[in-house]
């Protein structure tokens, strides 16, 4: 009997037939590649497509009306040469890395606190992430009349006594630019805690608990732990907030249109108003070219941290 079971189980058994192939890599998840056709369609024909277009036109006489009428090098040179393009450049380097400091420290401040599980935390953050949710125009309204001395800040201050005190900044060409930057912090912080908070509540809690044993302190653990760790969530940040600045635009229209005495012009601007306002298509899609350029010059140093550098396992 038992040598029979030993037989049986030593015969193979017969093949079931063929393990089944593996479909080809470009047919797997056919549905899924069907579904993004229009999207793809959609990002080379508009996206793709309209970026080409508005960089071959730069070198255009266009006015009006677009015109295939090649100038070579003309409305660069005249672009680089209009004060009014110098000092939007101007304003937009100081806005943008007071901005992006700023709003990367304020924001990571934030998250650090509300990571601590304080009481009303759910509150607290819905207070500070509200800004966001509300439109630049309503943003730069909103700090027009915060900040207008009549009946703002300045206003308020001085009812309770202090006649001396003098907080106007939209009306001092000098400081125009920082009354703007109040008002984009205060929309920009909100999105900035947010995506730290997600970040340092990915910290795995041992490591907490390893610093303490060790009698770490806790802004020792911030500044040499947990801030390396979260380096993609920073550079993540960073570009939304790079990219927000570059294309800063209605925030300015709302605020100060640009004043006073066009002290507070920002590129964005610019291209709008020579498309639209002195209908010169030729200097606007040339200052829209020049813009693209600081994007790309943004992509690249945070496609290289991304994707680039060490190769993952």
């Amino acid at each position: 009997m038992a040598v029979t079971d030993q037989a049986q189980t030593a015969v193979p058994r017969p093949a079931t037939g063929a393990p089944a192939r593996r479909p080809l890599r470009v047919f797997r998840n056919l549905a899924s590649k069907i579904a993004a056709i229009p999207m793809v369609l959609t990002a080379l024909v508009i996206f793709v497509g309209c970026t080409l277009w508005t960089v071959v036109y730069s070198f255009t006489r266009s006015g009006m009306l677009p015109r295939l009428q090649f100038v070579g090098l003309d409305q660069y040179e005249r672009l680089w040469s209009t004060p009014k393009w110098l000092v939007s450049i101007q304003n937009l380097a100081i806005y943008g890395i007071c901005a992006m400091v700023l709003t990367l420290v304020l924001g990571f401040l934030l998250a650090a606190l509300l990571d601590r599980k304080i009481r009303g935390e759910d509150v607290f953050r819905t207070i500070i992430l509200y800004p966001f949710a509300l439109s630049f125009i309503v943003t730069g309204l909103v700090w027009q009349w915060l900040l207008n001395p009549d009946y703002g800040i300045q206003n308020v201050v001085r009812s309770l006594g202090w006649e001396s005190f003098e907080f106007n900044p939209l009306y001092n060409p000098d400081l125009v630019i920082f009354g703007l930057l109040i008002a984009g912090i205060w929309h920009g912080t909100g999105l900035s805690m947010c995506i730290m908070l997600a970040g340092l509540r990915g910290i795995d809690e041992d490591i907490w608990k390893a610093s303490r044993v060790e009698g770490i302190p806790t802004w020792k653990t911030y500044l040499f732990v947990i801030i390396p760790m979260m380096r993609p969530v920073f550079v993540t940040c960073l570009v939304l907030i790079a990219s927000g600045i570059i294309k800063l635009y209605d925030l300015v229209v709302a605020q100060t249109g640009g004043g006073p005495g066009g002290s507070s012009e920002v590129p964005a601007k610019y291209v709008m108003d020579s498309m639209f306002g002195a209908q010169n298509l030729g200097q606007g899609f040339a200052a829209s070219s020049m813009m693209l350029l600081s994007v790309i010059i943004i992509l690249i140093p945070w496609a290289y941290l991304e994707y680039g550098g060490k190769k993952r396992v």
